[in-house]
């Protein structure tokens, strides 16, 4: 009769420690990287949490640029890295995603680059295109300076910079609607996610592309509130943002009848 052999232990002390791993890690991400300038320098990582951003650590950069850390995540949410007050990028991890990110720490926001994170991608992909909007914006107030200047040295006349204005204003507003135009697809395209939330509130020149204060129909904070509530019910950031809604829709109705 053959000896029945018990099954050896290492392998079932490696699925355990896999499950533990696993476990410990199910409730956060890990975001890494190399930063081109970044040498011996930091970042700083912020939560944008539904009632305002929340700082959580800095990250020291090695003499190579590199970094990595490790984040507890008790919800879904969005985070901001900074290497500037006014230079960050957008995140938005899942459970257990290993975030990379590349790109250059001066500017970061215009050079990033982002994988290993599916919505991190889609809110990389919402800065491009509003970047690419911002660089043209800029090269038409480049020009109304351009003209504006050569009018006060009397190297044109007024009729010729009131064209220009005219050519430049056209511009800007197809320029608007473009912006506008991609931030609704994209809110109809990606209903659910939390990076809804950034293309809502995405502004062009210092003006919100979607805002019903001023014209725009409350449909796409609607549309984006019903996907939050399908995908993320108990999710702060929906029961924060449906506040703000009812709130909103209120003020609106006070505002009709006045």
């Amino acid at each position: 009769m053959k000896k029945r052999l018990s099954p050896s232990p290492l392998p079932l002390l490696a699925i355990a420690a896999t499950l533990l791993l696993s476990a410990c890690h199910s409730d956060s991400f890990r975001i890494e990287g190399q930063l081109q300038g970044g040498e011996n320098r930091s970042l700083w990582l912020e939560e944008i949490a539904p009632e305002g951003t929340l700082f959580i650590d800095s990250i020291a950069l090695d003499s190579k640029g590199r970094f990595s850390y490790r984040c507890t995540m008790p919800y879904r949410s969005l985070y901001s890295l900074h290497s500037s007050e006014e230079d960050f990028v957008v995140l938005l991890p899942d459970y257990g995603e290993k975030i990379t990110v590349g790109g250059t720490i001066t500017p970061l926001a215009s050079s990033y680059t982002v994988t290993g994170s599916p919505e991190s991608t889609l809110l990389w992909q919402l800065q491009q295109f509003s970047g690419d909007g911002g660089k043209a914006l800029l090269a038409l107030i480049d020009t109304t300076d351009h003209y504006a200047a050569m009018l006060k040295a009397g190297l044109v006349d007024d009729a010729t910079v009131a064209a220009k204005k005219q050519e430049t204003d056209s511009i800007y507003r197809t320029l608007f609607v473009e912006q506008q135009e991609y931030v609704c697809r994209f809110i109809e395209d990606n209903r659910g996610s939390l990076a809804t939330l950034i293309a809502l509130y995405k502004p062009f020149n210092n003006r919100p592309l979607l805002d019903p204060r001023t014209g725009t129909t409350m449909d796409y904070f609607d549309i984006v509130l019903e996907g939050l509530q399908e995908a993320l019910p108990d999710n702060p950031h929906t029961q924060h943002f449906k506040n703000t809604t009812e709130h909103l829709r209120s003020a609106l109705a006070r505002q009709n009848e006045e």
